[in-house]
């Protein structure tokens, strides 16, 4: 496996694995129909934009590692009562 693949599937660099494999999954049981998928692809691209709008404001802070870990992240996720995408 190369390294950006490898990257991919560390949930310490992407925090949405599980809204990528979701819409893999919806995508593999609806033959590849994408208007199938929509709601899966929404969620998906929410999440990518709520965690690089909180790794933005964290380069602004000058705080490192620019993404949260995966457990910060569940911490963070806890404190606003859960995913709020």
């Amino acid at each position: 496996m190369d390294k950006k693949a490898g990257n991919v599937r560390n949930q310490d660099i992407n925090p949405c694995i599980e809204e990528s494999d979701a819409s893999q999954k919806c995508l593999n049981a609806y033959n590849y129909d994408k208007s199938m998928c929509s709601a899966y692809f929404q969620r998906y691209k929410s999440c990518r934009k709520y965690w690089h709008n909180i790794m933005l404001q964290r380069r602004r802070d000058g705080v490192k590692p620019d993404m949260p870990t995966a457990a910060e992240r569940q911490e963070m996720l806890a404190t606003v009562g859960g995913k709020p995408y």
